[in-house]
């Protein structure tokens, strides 16, 4: 196989040029279909802005429903410790009240599920009780990520 090798890659180099146009030197990207099941992930979150928040959900949303929603089969735990925790804020409802509607109605199903630092949202000059009841507070961010690490959960950012 190690022998191969150098002709694979020169039939490799060879053969894109012959596929190629010329507003598309490298060819065109190709979709594949796949199945995704019994993933568990855990999002390290420190955003500031409610558009980037709505895109971890979005992604968190969509990584469910890739994997079939099910939560015996799958699960997601958003990990919060950055400047998105005054979104959480009960005081702060009717600022972010559509980001807060969809964050709690993603955790209804049981797949995703939101936990807070404390340490962080002290910081910030919360407390549990000014908090979402969808949201766990947990003692701190980086030792909840490294647990969730231990029993099997992959990290994203």
């Amino acid at each position: 196989m190690a022998r191969l090798r150098p002709l694979i890659l020169l039939l490799s180099l060879i053969a894109v040029p012959a596929l190629a146009a010329p507003d598309a030197p490298w060819g065109r990207g190709q979709a594949i279909e796949k199945e995704y099941s019994k993933q568990k992930v855990v999002y390290d979150v420190a955003v500031g802005t409610v558009a980037a928040m709505t895109s971890v959900l979005d992604r968190a949303s969509f990584l469910s429903q890739l994997n079939g929603a099910d939560p015996f089969d799958s699960k997601i735990v958003i990990v919060l410790h950055g400047n998105e925790i005054p979104f959480f804020a009960l005081k702060n409802f009717a600022k972010y009240k559509a980001l807060m509607e969809r964050a709690q109605s993603l955790s209804v199903g049981g797949v995703i599920e939101f936990r807070m630092c404390r340490v962080a949202a002290r910081g910030h000059g919360f407390q549990p009780e000014d908090i979402h009841g969808f949201v766990t507070l947990v003692p701190m961010a980086d030792a909840e990520i490294i647990a969730l690490q231990h029993v099997g959960f992959a990290y994203m950012r």
